[in-house]
């Protein structure tokens, strides 16, 4: 152990541990000292070079009458790793330390690489009253007064009935430490709330919680966690001081995180959102919701007698005059339409013109065709004149402009004989 310098300030600071290896800071709770860490210090040495020290009025450290923040706090912490010359080291803080990794979390990113926050809370304004009577206690009936209570929310029954010399131990720490000292810094607490700066925390975190904790909730453990992405949970079977109670598991989870290897679970939403009152409300309304899908088919068809409603007064238009032009000029078009197959019927006629000079093998048969056609000539003629009288009874229904080329087509099929 030495004491660093700072300012005009003498802090009490121990560093241990191989001095290649990577740092590790650890932040003491409220009432106790750089001791209450000794549990963890055989194995956590074999790992990294291990900072600890007394936080402002605590053990040997300064212990000013304040007033203290938590910013004051964290101050300390970085103005220690400034001196030992370190630019980043992980963090393990409970309780008040872990408040105090919080704020460096949130305000000194650049500093910490990894960080474990044990047993610890963002906001605890809610109890004002008890750190108010915990300071007036300190200040004027000094710290034993504080010791039985202190116990008791610490540590579940079992622990301090099989562990005498533990408890021993630990009332050690709480009765040395200044009152004036512990006073400030509860009331630092109170005034504390980093329910919004931790939101923008993005390093590597794990949450340790006590599952019989009536300090430092699992509630107020998983809400840090939930609002830090990626912030991992681990429980144990302990109190408000885990690293003590289950010293063993509380150190294989920090050695096991601060290397890098999985750990603990993921938590997505804050404990409060968790108790069975929460989910039974938002289920009603999703009910209401199916409800509303089901009936919203049947005012579907409301607009629709709506968008038809100017139809019938459009109904009236389409009886002008302008209206009745449209059938007319399709009864032209049907009355087109005969021609066009009386036409059609005329094409033959046309197509069978060439097939007469296919007739043309041989000049023999063309002389022979020849006279056959002087003779018949009479003949065909009469033929003609009926064919003629026939075509006359069946003027009426065409054109005149549809006889001529009739008598066209009639004379070219003459010269071409």
């Amino acid at each position: 152990m030495a004491h660093i310098r700072i300012g005009d300030e003498h802090f009490n600071v121990a560093v241990d541990g191989p001095r290649e290896a990577p740092v590790l800071m650890l932040s003491n709770s409220l009432g106790t000292d750089l001791r209450m860490w000794d549990p963890q210090m055989p194995e956590l040495t074999k790992v990294f070079r291990v900072i600890r020290y007394d936080s402002r009025g605590h053990g040997a450290s300064p212990a000013d009458e304040g007033p203290y923040t938590i910013e004051k706090l964290g101050r300390d912490a970085l103005a220690i790793l400034d001196k030992l010359g370190v630019e980043k080291a992980h963090w393990v803080g409970l309780s008040k330390g872990g408040m105090v990794g919080q704020w460096l979390l949130a305000n000194a990113p650049a500093r910490i690489v990894r960080a474990v926050l044990a047993n610890t809370s963002a906001y605890m304004g809610a109890a004002a009253d008890i750190w108010n009577a915990r300071a007036t206690a300190a200040r004027e009936q000094g710290m034993l007064s504080l010791v039985d209570g202190t116990l008791q929310r610490w540590f579940t029954p079992e622990f301090r009935a099989k562990n005498p010399e533990i408890m021993e131990k630990i009332s050690d720490m709480i009765a040395r430490t200044p009152g004036h000292g512990y006073a400030a810094c509860c009331l630092a607490i109170r005034d504390m709330d980093q329910r919004q700066s931790i939101r923008s925390i993005r390093k590597p975190v794990l949450v340790i919680v006590g599952a019989h904790d009536p300090a430092a909730t699992p509630g107020d453990g998983r809400l840090i966690a939930s609002s830090i992405p990626g912030a991992r949970v681990v429980e144990l079977d302990a109190a408000h001081m885990s690293n003590v109670e289950k010293a063993e598991a509380f150190t294989n989870a920090v050695i096991a995180f601060l290397t890098g290897k999985p750990v603990g679970a993921p938590v997505e939403a804050p404990a409060e959102t968790t108790p069975a009152p929460a989910p039974a409300a938002p289920a009603r309304p999703k009910s209401l919701r199916l409800v509303r899908v089901e009936k919203s088919p049947p005012p579907a068809p409301a607009p629709a007698p709506v968008v038809k409603a100017p139809e019938p007064k459009a109904a009236p238009v389409a009886a002008k005059a302008p209206a009745r032009k449209k059938p007319a000029a399709k009864k032209t078009a049907a009355k087109k339409a005969p021609a066009k197959k009386a036409a059609a019927k005329k094409a033959p006629a046309k197509k069978a013109a060439p097939r007469k000079p296919a007739a043309k093998k041989s000049p023999a048969r063309k002389s022979a065709a020849k006279k056959t056609a002087k003779k018949a000539a009479p003949k065909k003629a009469v033929g003609k004149s009926a064919k003629k009288a026939v075509v006359k009874k069946a003027a009426p229904k065409k054109s005149p402009a549809k006889k001529a080329p009739t008598k066209k087509t009639a004379r070219k099929g003459k010269a071409r004989r």
